[in-house]
């Protein structure tokens, strides 16, 4: 029976925030501030996306320490109250620094309505060589009218930690699920979004609390930006998934102990192992039914944190 490994054996894990802003636009704290304190956290990689603004980071790159190159872009509807406004918002991850011009660096027009501009946009940044990842709807007062038409984005958010602390809406796998039942195959990812108002270790500090676990064979730029585009990486809010992979047609799982394992998919009945009262689960088998047309796999942990896979698309795994 055949073994395909979903996330790959070789390579290690490396902790990663994808979403950060520092005082170069709205956040509190500089980028060397934010690099100690999240390596003091454990983390080996900080994608640096502040509002319409890129700068080279490379010179916090070292052998323990991943700085990705980015920045935020934003399309606005711009209500008189911003309370109201709707909006889109885009990170913008450059895979290759050396090959970034500033002409490169290009902000969307502020056309909120028009899908097809939108789409114009991130196809052009891709061209450009950006990975672009859609942020945050629920925060952004969208509804699936707003995205299910969005395409060429190679992830979204499916939680970010800011937007719980903003206003306990930083978790959507609604959203997820809704972009992927219109076709699109994109991957997910948890970041903090952390501009830092509020000092670590206080319970309104906005960092520490999504992340992207990424395997790769080395931190390194061109290694860690290969993973994410073929989507080797799962995202968290704290439990761990050590290893995810198909023998034949049926899904293994192993992750650290949590209380309820579910294979989620495109449509209503799920399958599921959940442990009973004071005890946990780390490991479930499902076989595939082949109906299912895309699965994705979600842990929750006593505290309630999430876990996630990317989804995988059975036509993409079994037809190819």
């Amino acid at each position: 029976m055949e073994t395909r490994f979903l996330l790959p054996q070789e390579g290690n894990f490396y902790k990663a925030n994808l979403h950060t802003h520092t005082v170069i636009s709205d956040g509190e704290k500089t980028p060397e501030q934010i690099k100690a304190d999240y390596m003091a956290h454990g983390y080996s990689v900080v994608a640096f996306t502040d509002h319409r603004q890129y700068r080279d980071h490379s010179a916090l790159s070292d052998q323990n320490f991943l700085a990705i190159n980015a920045y935020e872009a934003d399309i606005s509807d711009w209500e008189p109250d911003h309370n109201y406004d709707r909006t889109y918002h885009i990170n913008l991850y450059a895979e290759d620094p050396s090959r970034v011009k500033p002409e490169d660096i290009l902000l969307p027009e502020r056309r909120y309505g028009d899908i097809h501009a939108i789409n114009a946009f991130v196809a052009e940044m891709s061209r450009r060589g950006f990975l672009a990842c859609y942020n945050h709807p629920y925060w952004s007062l969208q509804t699936c009218r707003d995205y299910e038409g969005l395409r060429g984005f190679f992830a979204m958010e499916i939680y970010n930690h800011g937007c719980e602390i903003d206003g306990l809406y930083g978790y959507n796998p609604q959203s997820y699920d809704e972009m992927l039942r219109t076709g699109n195959r994109l991957f997910c990812v948890m970041t903090d979004d952390n501009h830092n108002a509020w000092p670590d270790g206080h319970p309104l500090s906005d960092s520490y609390g999504g992340f992207t676990m990424i395997k790769a064979p080395e931190l390194s730029y061109p290694a860690v930006m290969n993973a994410l585009r073929k989507g080797h990486f799962y995202s968290s809010m704290g439990p761990r998934i050590e290893a995810l992979w198909l023998e034949g047609k049926t899904v293994h799982i192993r992750c650290s102990p949590v209380q309820k394992i579910y294979l989620k998919n495109a449509g209503r009945n799920c399958q599921y192992r959940v442990a009973g009262p004071g005890e946990s689960v780390c490991e479930a088998a499902f076989p595939l039914k082949g109906n299912e047309t895309y699965f994705r796999v979600d842990c929750q942990d006593e505290m309630g944190r999430h876990a996630c896979s990317n989804a995988y698309f059975l036509d993409d795994l079994f037809l190819k």
